[in-house]
């Protein structure tokens, strides 16, 4: 069977752990992944983790960012600048795209079809291919020009999910926030995963579940604070 990883391009919005976060679960999942960064998120990572991401070393630059080994994971990379990279193709096998973070120049770039690197030009291909396209802005407040475009967006097909953390689902430190998002992005791919508490009619439910697990102030049940 031919390969048809999704594609994940990370753009230079603030917001790289969620980013980390949709990565890791795809591969916990076993699914290959297309990896485009922007030259803007390259900052941003190196900003928000001190880690540098750099086209010839982006095995072990990855590796780093994600926290785990890449030698055995179905990863590809493609450098934002090769817009004659398989992505760019409609031809080329892939699930579809998310675009996470999606900075508002992302956005506007894919919205109007402008094609500048290789993550937009992928993010246009899988629309005009009909597959899905998540992409997550993260940006706040929003301006006319953001909502046109996130509007322009939904009307071509792809899902808009807003970095909206939830706190129905217990969450009781910052990396379960981001697990949230993640997993609403991986609910939008269709894609299994255990990443959050889903609702389940009962009010507190989640809250009660989290106290059970974490009852000393968000120490593990059985585990005691370091002297």
């Amino acid at each position: 069977m031919a390969r048809r990883p999704w594609i994940v391009g990370i753009s230079g919005a603030s917001g790289t752990p969620y980013a980390r976060a949709v990565v890791t679960a795809l591969l916990d999942a076993g699914l290959p992944v297309d990896l485009v960064v922007s030259r803007a998120a390259r900052l941003t990572i190196l900003d928000e983790t001190g880690l540098a991401v750099r086209d010839a070393r982006w095995k072990d630059d990855l590796s780093g960012f994600l926290g785990r080994e890449l030698a055995t994971a179905d990863v590809a990379y493609w450098p934002a600048s090769d817009l004659a990279a398989g992505p760019s193709s409609g031809s080329y096998p892939a699930r579809g795209m998310v675009v996470v973070p999606a900075s508002t120049a992302a956005c506007a770039g894919i919205a109007l079809g402008l094609s500048k690197d290789l993550l937009q030009r992928a993010a246009d291909v899988n629309l005009k291919e009909h597959r899905p396209v998540v992409v997550v802005p993260r940006e706040t407040p929003v301006s006319r020009s953001h909502l046109v475009h996130l509007l322009a967006l939904h009307d071509a097909g792809a899902t808009v999910l807003p970095a909206s953390p939830a706190f129905y689902a217990g969450a009781r430190d910052v990396q379960q926030l981001v697990d949230f998002v993640a997993g609403r992005v991986l609910d939008a791919m269709d894609v299994p995963h255990t990443l959050y508490q889903r609702w389940s009619g009962t009010l507190g439910a989640a809250r009660l579940d989290a106290d059970a697990t974490y009852p000393d102030n968000g120490n593990p049940a059985g585990s005691s604070d370091p002297e």
